[in-house]
């Protein structure tokens, strides 16, 4: 994947998503001696990132495909936005999602008029049945996150960080099965390959963080997590591997507690309802403050949907 590819997917899905908002972060920036800005994802059409990959894909399909129908697996916000994208193609659409996914994102994904099925277990286990799923209806898959148009679709937020602030040293992505980074790396590095893009992940699940230590994709027993958006494992052979590893300069693993901490702050001093998975880029520089000082760091917020008695505990962490 190069950087006209993303390019292209801007041109393509540009009708039906909204250019967020690149914010000031006071609080953090005085917390690490830098100037710090927000790409609110969270603001985003289906209240994540997720819709751009999706509508790229699907925008592409053949009329034939289209007819056939998708299906695809998630624990929330791709579903969303493929829900999004089925629902502005008339198309018809299966999500199966994983037992653990909150009640606002399955009520949501509802509400686009799909086949919503919640299927026993964790994210690996919902994404085995959408596959049983795609052989036996003749639906087409459409990945998360192992899908070239999928990361070139969440890249465009890379050209939008990068457009409005190309002075940035440093952008913080979170980092789940590596579709967000790939894309956004793949476009910052592009334009300018001095930004540094660092991933953060969770110690829960930090699936990549240790597949690129070992040089290979590796399975781990992972942690129950509050970052439900970044939970899981990376299917072998997918594309972001190798793209992390191009386009990816490091990537540091955050505590649970300050996850929750982030969260309440950014809704405390930002008025910013995040779910776990956004929070993430905050909490890194809340844990190693010293590493930005005099930095210009771009954060992206990756999404908002989250649950009210979640987010009444961040609130009362800080």
């Amino acid at each position: 994947m190069e950087l006209r590819d993303i390019y292209e997917a801007r041109r393509r899905i540009r009708q039906y998503v909204r250019e967020t908002p690149l914010d000031g972060s006071p609080f953090l920036g005085d917390l690490c001696g830098g100037e710090v800005r927000l790409k609110l994802e969270n603001q985003q059409l289906t209240g994540s990132f997720k819709a751009r990959g999706a509508l790229n894909r699907i925008l592409k399909l053949t009329p034939e495909e289209r007819r056939r129908g998708v299906v695809t697996a998630s624990s929330g916000n791709h579903a969303q936005g493929v829900g999004y994208a089925a629902r502005m193609l008339d198309m018809d659409a299966t999500i199966v999602v994983p037992s653990e996914t909150p009640n606002v994102k399955r009520e949501a994904i509802r509400r686009y008029g799909v086949k919503l099925i919640v299927h026993s277990g964790d994210y690996d286990a919902a994404e085995r049945y959408a596959r049983k799923l795609e052989a036996e209806e003749g639906r087409v898959f459409v990945s998360a996150y192992n899908d070239l148009d999928i990361v070139a679709g969440q890249g465009t937020i890379g050209l939008e960080v990068t457009e409005a602030w190309p002075e940035m040293d440093v952008v913080l992505v979170p980092v789940g099965g590596g579709g967000l980074i790939s894309g956004i790396g793949c476009a910052i590095k592009g334009v300018d390959s001095g930004i540094q893009v660092l991933g953060v992940q969770s110690v829960a699940s930090p699936v990549m963080y240790e597949s690129l230590r070992e040089g290979q994709i590796v399975e781990l027993e992972l942690d129950e997590s509050i970052a439900e958006g970044l939970y899981g494992g990376i299917e072998e052979g997918s594309v972001t591997f190798d793209l992390c590893r191009r386009y990816v300069d490091e990537i540091v693993l955050v505590q649970e507690e300050t996850i929750l901490e982030a969260m309440g702050r950014l809704l405390k001093h930002q008025h910013q309802v995040v779910e776990g998975a956004g929070a993430v880029g905050a909490a890194a520089i809340m844990e190693d403050p010293k590493r930005f000082k005099d930095k210009r760091i771009g954060v992206v917020v990756s999404g908002g949907n989250v649950e009210a008695d979640l987010l009444k505990e961040a609130l009362s962490k800080v």
